[in-house]
């Protein structure tokens, strides 16, 4: 198999540097499309539990519904991620990005008009479009390691870690906002709407100020870049930095996945986190003379987006300020080893604490897996990406995004019928299947090493 060796490589240290703002301006778009994502996601298992209990299904049935729904996103992902990474390759990452960004304004919308009418078989398709157009994410990742030398990758690709933690921040906060839009109702279809803007605004953004990444001289040589087995474009550290990338989201995605229903079923055991205080509720008059918030529903679902508020706060912190800080300083290997102790320690305690029912243990346990997670996701992507061919980046960062979303198809699908029996289950779960992942994190540094020029075969 040929590959080009002429072409610019941004592996190296001499890669070009990006256009004056373009790190910018790809944060701020996947930033906002993510907005979406995060008013969106909290309330999904709250409206496909409604909808499936008001079809009549039984607890195990909904239960599985529920990780259907859930894991519908993912599934999409799987198949388009690998799709739209060699696509990138051949035509450049802005066309592919802009096409994303479309897809997330049409099927938000659906996802609006599918809460409206009470339709759950919408909400499947609607999140089913839309992990088709999220599968560029790993495009965006691909323009950030065009556009970054190996000694700033991780912190290059902790920008797209701090969007997707600035989006879990504000989207829920603008989800409890999207709720006073319409009257009280258990499945508003306001956040979707909203949602569908952010992706409009993101889009034009894109439209109007991203610039291209690829650096490729002609046609011929993309053509030639997107041709061949991945598997030449990797070193032999990379498959294994992909299975421990695997292991991290199957993880977290079991932890995520499960979070609503386990704060739900917290709430049922302390209702006083659902009371409102005399001086709020003067406060809150002023917002909602309405009292749309007064109903039971849209309490809990606040309560809900108040934790995921939390949970996004922490992580933009912790991805936007403490990773980013360390890297450069702290190797990935040792960042990534710190992250995985932490994160089993967390979801170890998550266990506990969701068991007795000790909400504020709950959440300092929350913020320990979050910042493990945090060290460990843009080290991994790092480290996958020094080990890559730059000419299959999009490509190879496809198969990650593949993998991992093989990870959020299985956590939803292990952790919501284990949530519907017990509430600590997926706790205990993820903490074993982390501890895996460090396992496999430790023999995939022993294999290490970055992509270098030598390893690509001549023509």
């Amino acid at each position: 198999m040929t590959m080009p060796t002429t072409s610019v490589l941004p592996n190296t240290e001499e890669a070009k540097a990006p256009a004056k703002g373009s790190l910018g301006v790809i944060f701020l778009t996947v930033f906002i499309d993510l907005l979406g994502f995060g008013m969106v996601l909290p309330l999904l298992p709250l409206y496909g539990k409604s909808l499936a209990e008001s079809g009549g299904f039984d607890q195990w049935t909904t239960g599985w519904m529920l990780g259907l729904l859930t894991c519908s996103f993912s599934a999409a992902q799987f198949v388009c991620a690998p799709i739209w990474g060699r696509l990138s390759d051949r035509v450049g990452r802005r066309p592919v990005l802009l096409m994303g960004l479309t897809g997330s304004v049409i099927f938000y919308a659906i996802f609006g008009i599918s809460a409206a009418f009470g339709s759950l078989w919408g909400l499947f398709f609607s999140r089913i479009g839309a992990g088709v157009a999220g599968a560029t994410i790993s495009t965006a990742q691909a323009y950030i390691a065009d556009s970054t030398t190996p000694k700033g990758r991780a912190k290059g690709m902790a920008l797209v870690g701090a969007a997707f933690a600035l989006g879990f921040t504000l989207g829920p906060l603008l989800g409890s906002a999207a709720l006073l839009l319409g009257p009280a109702a258990a499945r508003s279809p306001w956040p979707g709407f909203v949602a569908s803007g952010l992706s409009a605004i993101a889009l034009f953004l894109a439209w109007r100020r991203l610039p291209e990444s690829r650096t490729l001289s002609n046609q011929n040589q993309r053509l030639n870049a997107s041709k061949g087995g991945m598997l030449a474009g990797m070193s032999p550290s990379v498959l294994a930095f992909i299975g421990t990338a695997f292991a991290s989201v199957l993880a977290f995605s079991q932890f995520e996945s499960s979070l609503s229903l386990v704060i739900d079923k917290i709430v049922q055991i302390d209702s006083q986190l659902t009371e409102i205080p005399q001086e709020a509720s003067r406060v809150l008059a002023w917002f909602d003379p309405d009292q749309r918030m007064r109903s039971v529903d849209n309490r809990r679902s606040v309560v809900v987006l108040g934790v995921f508020v939390y949970l996004g706060l922490v992580l933009t912190l912790a991805q936007g300020f403490l990773v980013r800080r360390l890297a450069g300083r702290v190797s990935e290997r040792m960042m990534a080893t710190t992250g995985w102790i932490f994160a089993i320690v967390g979801l170890i305690a998550i266990g506990w604490t969701s068991r007795q029912g000790n909400f504020d243990l709950f959440l300092v346990a929350i913020a320990i897996e979050v910042i493990g997670f945090a060290c460990v996701t843009p080290s991994v992507q790092s480290l996958i990406s020094r080990g890559s061919d730059p000419e299959h980046q999009g490509a190879v960062l496809g198969v990650m995004q593949s993998a991992t979303a093989v990870a959020r198809i299985l956590g939803p699908l292990v952790a919501m019928p284990l949530v519907a029996f017990q509430i600590d289950w997926p706790a205990w779960s993820a903490a074993l299947f982390s501890a895996v992942g460090l396992l496999l994190f430790l023999l995939a540094v022993r294999k290490g090493g970055d992509w270098k020029v030598s390893q690509q075969p001549s023509e």
